[in-house]
This record gives structure tokens, C-alpha cells and sequence, in this order.
């Protein structure tokens, strides 16, 4: 899964580089392959997700973020509820959608650089 279930005010675009996932796109399933190109238009309800065997690698690009397009939306989606990719009741807020997947996860904290840290970067 690479999200969940969203629309956006910025456009998106997916191409799956190698293996096969599942788009869910405006409450509807399509399997996709290798080379399989997806323009996602801003305003439409998707994701992308592996289901079962499936695996792949997508790239995916995009305008969202400040500024840019933004305004994203987590919307209630029975299709990507089967994936666990879909939020239980519509929200704005990407902590309030992503919090059941981020519970588990370590709390990250800043660190400052080290000299030493990158290849060539010894003193």
C-alpha cells in the first residue's frame, strides 16, 4: 500500500517499473502491470496497492504539497477498505488517517550530521 485512499487538489501520475498492484480509482479496481501508466487528474479519489502476491515497484509523481496543489482528502472507500487502505471517516488530516499504520512505529527524533556519516566525508 502506498497510502490511503485520497483526492487532491494537485495531479498525480503512476508508473508501475516492474511487477503488478491493484488501482483503485474513484471506488473502482483495475490491475496494473509493467509499464501501465496512470495520470491521475487532481480531484480524483485513488491509491495504489499490493494485494495478496502482487508486488511492484511504482514510481509516482506528483504536485502535492504546500502551495502546490495540496488540499488532500481522505475519503471512506469500501474497495480500499478490503486493503486496509481507506479511512474509517473522511478527514483532512494525514496523522488522523495514517495513525492506526504509524502506531507500531518508533517515535523518530532529529539527530544532527556527523562528520563521517557520508562516503568521502572523513576528516
Amino acid at each position: 500500500m502506498m497510502g490511503m485512499y485520497h483526492r487532491e487538489n494537485g495531479q498525480e501520475a503512476f508508473l508501475v517499473l516492474a511487477g503488478e498492484c491493484t488501482l483503485i480509482v474513484e471506488g473502482t479496481e483495475r490491475r496494473l502491470v509493467q509499464w501501465d501508466f496512470f495520470y491521475c487528474a487532481p480531484g480524483t479519489e485513488h491509491i495504489v496497492v499490493a494485494a495478496g502476491r502482487q508486488s511492484a515497484v511504482v514510481l509516482a509523481v506528483g504536485a502535492r504539497g504546500r502551495g502546490v496543489g495540496g488540499g488532500v482528502v481522505y475519503t471512506v472507500c469500501k474497495v480500499a477498505a478490503r486493503y486496509g487502505a481507506s479511512v474509517a471517516r473522511e478527514t483532512t488530516k494525514s496523522a488522523a488517517a495514517y495513525a492506526k499504520a504509524h502506531a507500531g512505529l518508533p517515535r523518530s527524533r532529529w539527530v544532527m550530521y556527523q562528520p563521517g556519516w557520508l562516503p568521502g566525508d572523513e576528516d
